[in-house]
């Protein structure tokens, strides 16, 4: 039929001349009569130019096939089969809403009812699409279903706005409106959540088998099952389901304060249940590490779920209850480790047995145990606790320890045993290991605890070196007489040369002292030598009466400061500036012009700012041609710039440490009460 249309230019009235005969074979009598119709005369009509045969494709477009509602569902072809539900709606409702003039078209019900019972049917399959999101791994098939569920959800959730904000006076909005997908799709998630952890507290499928039974008690399998199917659950909605929901949904936020609830009420009731400490530090772990940590900072949940609304999964005061048992727990133990640690040195000590040799030198194990069980026990209360603050209570224990450890090493010093002087040797080397734990520290530990430890460790040092700079000194003390006496300036370099010689010999029993000790050791004997040089030098036994004699003893002071600080420093000495005091006290006592000796006691104040005016006064009192009126001169001098030259200098004490002598009798004006450092009692 199309053909004969064509030949005549589709035209209906042309069309009607066709014979019956015709019709029967379109195509045969086309091709038969082509050249043999006429068309009749007919008034009107204008005959159209013919128009081309159409081209015949060989593979024809398929027509679409329209979907019932039913097979819409069949298929899961949800969106599809909801719009058909609304068109349906809005043609039975739609004149309702429309009417005027109080016009009102009554519908039939029975339509309303099948539309209805379809509205129940499309909402099963959304909830059992919904429902199944955890039943299976995910699929491109599952996912495309979830993902037309959620949109028919938005399209009912967007109905329901328009029927409420229909004018006022409009018909009454049908029965099963509002459909309230929304609240409906939440509250199932929360029952779906609900399901899935407590059905993880009992099955263990997708689980790790072995990390689960691994575990000693049944409360760690139950919140170890939980915590991995929130984890596995959370990520699975971020890495899959997340990109089948619109963004005002927030899918993961919704999944994850859904997941935070039910473990946070599950493992509030544990808390609650009276655990031991195996199972206390385990929950303290899931709360402070693992859930925060490995679950709600993992990278596949960054930037899609806000942890500042979660909250903690324990309320404050669960919280602080459970690390306080904890940590009196772990107080304990580590007071037992300490105590059994020092106990066990103690018994080698009384023993008479020596300490090992290690690379040649004598050493003693506490320190590194003890120093392994802080970090040990740090490293672990930062895990459970998740608080470096928390965790530095651990550190009073150290403290503690310190204070026994130094009670026992100085009983033990007082005996006198074959081993004593390797076991003290052996125990420098733990007292600096200790020391250098502290001060590697110093910003993690709370000022409190380590001015405490600090304080204990330098009375620990000072036993130890003591114990063998103390005999020294007793030795050189009949030599040190001597120095600036008239025996002395005569023959200084003797002096000091026999006191060097002596100190020399010493030090050949020191080969088995780990050389830091050793270096701290030299440290001390050059600080107290050249203490006990300068107190004899203010001893004022010893008067120079002219320039001659002035200029003799500076220069055996230059001589005696070289010899000091050469020896200190090539035995191993690191305290270099030393070699500065005497050199400068010799200048003092050189120079001859009043103004000259002011300007260097200002340099002397200012290099060296615990200086006070007894140590002045004393260094004056060898110039016997030295006024009283010179004198209160460079005093005075000294007070007005004090002030000045005393900020800056980073010099450690040293003149605090020597005695000096009362000051020349004269009128102290009230200005000498100027702030001092660090002075002696006898200033």
């Amino acid at each position: 039929m199309k053909e004969e249309m064509g030949a005549v230019g589709h035209d209906p009235v042309a069309a009607t001349v066709l014979s019956p005969v015709m019709e029967g074979s379109a195509k045969t009598v086309h091709g038969r009569f082509r050249h043999k119709l006429k068309m009749p005369q007919i008034l009107g009509f204008v005959p159209r130019p013919r128009s081309p045969k159409p081209i015949v494709e060989s593979n024809p477009p398929q027509t679409e096939v329209v979907m019932d509602f039913m097979e819409n569902l069949k298929e899961n072809r949800l969106v599809e089969a909801c719009q058909q539900l609304l068109l349906r709606e809005d043609q039975l409702f739609g004149q309702e809403t429309m009417t005027v003039e109080g016009l009102v078209q009554v519908c039939n019900e029975d339509d309303k009812d099948t539309l209805q019972k379809d509205y129940e049917t499309l909402l099963l399959h959304l909830w059992m699409a919904v429902h199944t999101t955890f039943s299976s791994t995910p699929s491109g098939e599952h996912l495309e279903i979830l993902r037309s569920a959620v949109e028919t959800i938005t399209l009912l959730e967007e109905k329901d706005q328009q029927w409420e904000g229909r004018p006022e006076g409009s018909s009454e909005a049908p029965v099963w409106r509002p459909h309230q997908c929304r609240h409906t799709h939440d509250n199932l998630l929360e029952k779906m959540v609900d399901s899935q952890m407590r059905n993880a507290t009992v099955e263990e499928d997708n689980i790790s088998v072995s990390s689960v039974d691994n575990l000693s008690t049944s409360m760690k399998r139950e919140v170890c099952r939980m915590g991995k199917r929130l984890k596995e659950d959370v990520l699975r909605v971020a890495r899959d389901i997340r990109d089948c929901y619109p963004p005002d949904f927030d899918v993961c936020n919704l999944y994850v304060r859904l997941y935070h609830q039910k473990f946070s009420a599950r493992l509030t009731e544990l808390a609650r249940s009276g655990l031991d400490v195996d199972d206390c530090n385990y929950l303290l772990c899931w709360v402070n590490n693992y859930y925060p940590n490995d679950i709600l900072k993992h990278k596949d949940l960054e930037g899609h779920i806000n942890m500042e609304s979660l909250g903690t999964l324990l309320s404050e005061k669960d919280l602080t209850t459970l690390e306080e048992q904890y940590l009196l727990q772990k107080e304990s133990r580590v007071r037992t480790w300490f105590s059994k640690a020092l106990s066990k040195e103690e018994e080698g000590w009384l023993s008479g047995k020596s300490p090992e040799l290690i690379d040649g030198y004598c050493f003693c194990p506490l320190a590194i145990d003890i120093i392994q069980a802080v970090d040990g026990a740090m490293r672990e209360a930062r895990t459970i606790l998740g608080s470096e603050a928390k965790a530095q209570r651990i550190l009073c224990q150290l403290d503690s320890f310190l204070i026994s450890y130094k009670s026992s090493l100085e009983e033990f010093v007082k005996r006198t045993g074959e081993n004593t002087q390797a076991v003290v040797k052996a125990n420098l080397v733990s007292i600096e290991q200790f020391r250098d734990f502290i001060v590697g520290r110093e910003e993690s530990i709370p000022e409190e605890i380590r001015t405490s430890c600090m304080s204990t460790l330098a009375d620990l040092r000072d036993c130890g070196y003591g114990y063998f700079t103390g005999p020294i000194h007793e030795e050189l003390r009949v030599q040190y007489h001597r120095l600036w006496t008239q025996a002395w300036f005569t023959g200084g370099q003797m002096v000091l040369d026999e006191i060097l010689g002596t100190l020399e010999r010493h030090m050949q029993q020191f080969t088995d002292l780990k050389p830091i000790c050793v270096e701290e050791l030299l440290g001390r004997l050059h600080m107290e030598m050249m203490v006990e040089y300068v107190k004899r030098m203010m001893k004022r036994k010893m008067r120079l009466k002219d320039k001659e004699q002035q200029e003799a003893a500076a220069t055996l002071l230059a001589e005696d400061s070289s010899k000091l600080s050469t020896y200190f420093i090539e035995a191993g000495s690191k305290i270099c500036w030393l070699s500065e005091v005497l050199p400068k006290m010799a200048e003092v006592v050189r120079l001859q012009d009043p103004g000259s000796i002011q300007l260097e006691i200002v340099t002397l104040a200012r290099d060296f700012p615990d200086l006070s005016w007894r140590h002045i006064s004393a260094l004056l009192s060898l110039k016997a041609n030295l006024s009283i009126a010179d004198v209160r001169s460079i005093k005075e001098s000294l007070v007005e710039n004090r002030p000045t030259v005393t900020t800056c200098n980073t010099i450690p004490p040293f003149f605090s440490k020597v005695p000096a002598g009362r000051t020349w009798n004269m009128c102290r004006p009230a200005c000498i009460c100027y702030g001092r450092r660090g002075y002696s009692s006898q200033d």
